[in-house]
């Protein structure tokens, strides 16, 4: 998945920063409402993490914009204020979730998964397939030809990138953004690396590959030849 943090506490948005990666998540961090709200219209996230307290827009100002633009987009408020009041507010506000601080990261964790399994009424594919590859978005359980492939975290979003846009050229830009969450080139071979890992696990052995390289311009899953 990838998640949104909108926290002015540096040191929290990056606790939950460093959990969401270690747990194989994408998160993006910034610290007020404004540059919140801007991330959350033009983002492609699974989650949104916002703090009610914040700099220029506050929280459930936020919130509120980003119901009115038509975004279904899971939003756990993540906040110090606890009242039963608060909470409700929180919630009228067009919140799914809230929860206070402080906090474990092994509930917070929790919470945001069970989010990100909520499949709204334009979003009901939990399934890929490219050819007899499969990958299942809420086991994370991914096969071909009936065997089962075990990946690391990384190589997991990978594949569901490369799948989410099979038959399209996706680039090293693209790729960088939404799977490294880069939003610069690092200037290193960790594509390649990462490319070469993924393709050894899901051809390799079978007749035909289904990851290929489009060359001048990234790769494409495809069941055939591109």
């Amino acid at each position: 998945m990838r998640v949104l943090i909108v926290e002015d506490d540096r040191e929290i948005a990056h606790f939950v920063q460093r959990g969401l990666k270690e747990s194989g998540h994408g998160a993006d961090v910034v610290f007020n409402g404004d540059d919140g709200l801007e991330h959350a219209l033009s983002g492609d996230y699974d989650v949104i993490i916002v703090d009610r307290m914040l700099p220029g827009r506050d929280g459930l100002s936020l919130i509120q914009a980003v119901r009115a633009s038509g975004s279904r987009t899971p939003v756990l408020i993540l906040s110090a204020l606890g009242e039963v009041d608060d909470r409700v507010k929180g919630l009228k506000a067009g919140g799914d979730d809230y929860l206070t601080k402080p906090f474990a990261l092994t509930e917070l964790l929790a919470r945001i998964e069970a989010l990100g399994r909520r499949i709204s009424p334009d979003e009901t594919v939990t399934r890929y397939m490219v050819g007899d590859l499969a990958l299942d978005r809420l086991t994370h359980k991914v096969t071909r030809a009936g065997d089962v492939i075990v990946l690391q975290p990384r190589e997991y979003r990978l594949l569901e990138y490369l799948m989410r846009n099979a038959g399209q050229v996706v680039t090293r830009t693209m790729l960088l953004e939404h799977v490294w969450d880069y939003h610069f080139d690092p200037q290193t071979n960790v594509i390649d690396v990462h490319v070469s890992r993924l393709r050894g696990k899901i051809d390799k052995g079978f007749d035909k590959p289904l990851l290929h390289t489009v060359r001048g311009a990234g790769y494409m899953m495809r069941d055939g030849d591109v």
